[in-house]
C-alpha cells in the first residue's frame, strides 16, 4: 500500500488484507500454564509434607491433562483477510448478522485492538503506528456504551466534552440541544442515568459523538435497542451529519433496512470475509427477482452465503 499514490487522495479510510484471530496459544496459555504449574507444586508439597506419596503420580496426570485442554483453545478468525477503501464524506456500511466479525473490525480502526497482520490507515495515520493522531480525528459508538450511571446525561456529556477540550457556556446550551433533537424530555437530561431505559442510554451515547463533531465516525450498531421512531430519529441524525459536516460514517449493522436507507456502499461479511460489496442498488442485482417483488439486501445475503442474516447469535 503506497500512501504516496495519487488515487488515494480522496480516501478517508483504507482496511488493506486484515486478519484477526483470537484463541492463539500465544494470547491466552502463558498465565493458564503459570497456573497449572502453581496448582501442581501447592499440591505436590501437600503430598510430600504428609509422607502421602502414593497417587502423586495420578495427581500429575490431571494437572498435564489440564494443562493439554488450556493450551488447545479453539481458534477463531473474527476477520479473515478484509479489504476496502472508504472516500471522504462516505457512508459505508458493513453488513452483516452478529459474530460476522464487524465489531471486532471496528474495534481496529478504533485502536481497541490490534491486528494480526494487514494496513489500516484513517485519514493517511497508520491506525497501528500512530494510535493518537488517529483518536483526535475519529469518535465510535457502540452497543455497549458506557456511562457514569449516578450522574445525567447532562453530567456526563460535560465530562465527555472536556476530555475532548471543549467548554464554556455554550456548551451546556449545546448538549441540551442535541438530546432533545434525539427525543430526550428536558427532565431526563438532570436525571440519573440508571433511571434510563437502554435505548434512551444509547441516544445519550450517540449525543457524546455528536457533541465532538469528529471527521471519522466509528457506529458499531448504534439503534440497536432503539424503538421504530427513535431509530428514524437517529438515522436522521446521522444523515444530517454526514451531509451538513461532511462526516465519514463508517456504519456496522445486522438491520438491512438501515443500510440500504443510509449507506451509499454496503460491504457484505460473512464468517469475517467481505463476500459482496457495492451500492445496496447493485447489490440488489445479484438476485433475481421473484413473483415480481424486488430483493432486498436480506435476500442478497441469503443468495451469497445460504444462511438468514440474522440466524447466528453471539
Amino acid at each position: 500500500m503506497d500512501p504516496k499514490k495519487p488515487s488515494e487522495k480522496n480516501i478517508a479510510i483504507i482496511v488493506d488484507q486484515v486478519n484477526k484471530q483470537f484463541g492463539k496459544p500465544s494470547e491466552t496459555t502463558w498465565w493458564k500454564n503459570l497456573l497449572t504449574n502453581f496448582n501442581h507444586k501447592t499440591k505436590n508439597g501437600a503430598a510430600n509434607g504428609n509422607g502421602a506419596q502414593n497417587g502423586n503420580g495420578a495427581k500429575n496426570g490431571a494437572d498435564k491433562s489440564t494443562a493439554n485442554k488450556l493450551t488447545k483453545k479453539k481458534t477463531v478468525t473474527a476477520v479473515d483477510n478484509v479489504s476496502f477503501d472508504i472516500k471522504a464524506g462516505e457512508i459505508f456500511g458493513v453488513l452483516g448478522p452478529n459474530g460476522s466479525g464487524k465489531s471486532t473490525l471496528i474495534r481496529i480502526l478504533a485502536t481497541l485492538l490490534l491486528p494480526d497482520t494487514g494496513e489500516l490507515t484513517i485519514l493517511g495515520h497508520d491506525v497501528v503506528k500512530n494510535p493518537m493522531q488517529v483518536q483526535e480525528v475519529i469518535n465510535r459508538v457502540s452497543v455497549e456504551a458506557s456511562f457514569f450511571k449516578k450522574l445525567s446525561p447532562m453530567e456526563n456529556l460535560i465530562y465527555g466534552a472536556r476530555l475532548y477540550g471543549i467548554g464554556g457556556k455554550s456548551t451546556q446550551k449545546k448538549i441540551e440541544e442535541i438530546l432533545i433533537r434525539l427525543g430526550l424530555e428536558k427532565r431526563s437530561i438532570y436525571s440519573p442515568m440508571e433511571e434510563m431505559s437502554r435505548g434512551m442510554q444509547q441516544k445519550v451515547a450517540i449525543a457524546r459523538a455528536l457533541l465532538t463533531r469528529p471527521k471519522i465516525l466509528l457506529l458499531d450498531e448504534p439503534t440497536t435497542g432503539l424503538d421504530p421512531r427513535s431509530k428514524r430519529e437517529v438515522q436522521a441524525v446521522i444523515r444530517e451529519m454526514n451531509e451538513e459536516d461532511g462526516t465519514t460514517i463508517l456504519l456496522t449493522t445486522h438491520d438491512m433496512q438501515e443500510a440500504d436507507n443510509l449507506c451509499n456502499r454496503v460491504a457484505i461479511m460473512d464468517k469475517g470475509q467481505v463476500v459482496a460489496m457495492d451500492t445496496p442498488e447493485q447489490l440488489k442485482t445479484l438476485v433475481p427477482q421473484t413473483n415480481g417483488h424486488a430483493p432486498s439486501l436480506e435476500d442478497v445475503f441469503m443468495e451469497l452465503t445460504g444462511r438468514k442474516l440474522k440466524e447466528e447469535h453471539e
